[in-house]
């Protein structure tokens, strides 16, 4: 009667030291995933395959990039919110994701405020306010003058309801104290080539978008929203400099890793972020779009988040856009 006993422990004794390398494995030891929540091709999908080509050099896994755009970025975010928070599976997330939907959509699929475990601020990208030649318009001085002489009369584009470029420009509104006449479009390129085309005469919006259209003279940039200018466009004062600080507004990117994730995992991807920040490769976002490459701890990434719900929500209020 004891034999069979006998067997059955050493057959898992025998188990047991089998599957013990492979749980004692060092993260990581199979590919990493990074959803990017928008179209291939756009900003964050560039950036999410850039930042994981280095991290997946460094770590000696696989990093494979999958797009899962749709509402705003709330369906890629969803999956990542509902994964194994194992390190496995992570989100580049923007600040429609984390600070602005929550206040845009009636129902959300997950909570921004807890779903989520920050890792690491990746890149930051301060918005450009950009006029037609033909208004005139030189300073952003000049622009709060012609719309307080006539308020309404101006006419503003962006990328849609509710987007960085609608809410940067809405913040700018209200800061100033200003009245100007909202145009959304179905995506930032067709406002900037109406812009260009002189049938409105503004826009709020990240250098990357203009960048080409403001060297060759074809839109004349006011001022950039934020404390230090960008290094691109090195002419362009800040919106401090222009008089009005309270003007501060970027689109931002950055990685997230399920909520429950262990902190050594986040350490370490937060570790693999930074490392990857500073490989040449990825100086060319800096010297060709404008974007600043951060690569913060994950409390600066979690403060920032918290700052800017605080600041858009406030915003959406103040100028009464809907929720979808």
């Amino acid at each position: 009667m004891k034999r069979p006993y006998l067997l059955t422990l050493a057959l898992v004794g025998i188990a047991a030291c089998l599957s013990a390398p492979a749980a004692a494995q060092p993260y990581p030891n199979q590919p990493i995933r990074i959803v990017a929540p928008f179209p291939a091709g756009g900003l964050v999908d560039v950036l999410a395959r850039a930042v994981g080509e280095e991290i997946s050099k460094s770590v000696g896994q696989p990093v494979i990039v999958e797009n899962k755009p749709g509402a705003g970025g709330n369906i890629g975010a969803e999956l990542v919110a509902k994964s194994a928070p194992d390190g496995y599976t992570l989100l580049m997330t923007s600040p429609g994701i984390q600070s602005i939907n929550q206040f845009l959509y009636k129902t959300m699929p997950f909570d921004p405020e807890k779903a989520f475990t920050p890792v690491s601020l990746v890149a930051d990208m301060p918005m450009l306010v950009l006029v037609h030649p033909k208004t005139n318009i030189k300073s952003l001085k000049d622009l709060i003058a012609a719309a307080k002489a006539n308020p309404g009369k101006l006419n503003f584009g962006s990328a849609g309801v509710g987007t960085t470029g609608h809410l940067g420009q809405a913040l700018l509104v209200h800061v100033a104290g200003i009245k100007v006449t909202h145009v959304p479009y179905k995506g930032a390129a067709p406002a900037v080539n109406d812009l260009i085309a002189g049938h409105i005469d503004g826009v709020v919006d990240n250098p990357p978008i203009v960048m080409a259209h403001v060297k060759s003279g074809t839109l004349t940039p006011l001022a950039v929203a934020a404390k230090e200018r960008l290094s691109v466009l090195p002419n362009v004062p800040t919106s401090v400099e222009a008089g009005l600080p309270d003007w501060q507004a970027s689109s931002w990117f950055g990685l997230m890793a399920p909520a429950g994730t262990p902190p050594a995992i986040v350490q370490r991807l937060q570790s693999e972020t930074q490392k990857a920040l500073r490989q040449p490769s990825m100086q060319r976002f800096i010297t060709e779009s404008g974007i600043k490459l951060v690569g913060n701890s994950p409390e600066e990434f979690a403060t920032l988040i918290v700052s800017e719900r605080k600041k858009w929500g406030d915003i959406i209020k103040a100028a009464n856009i809907p929720a979808n």
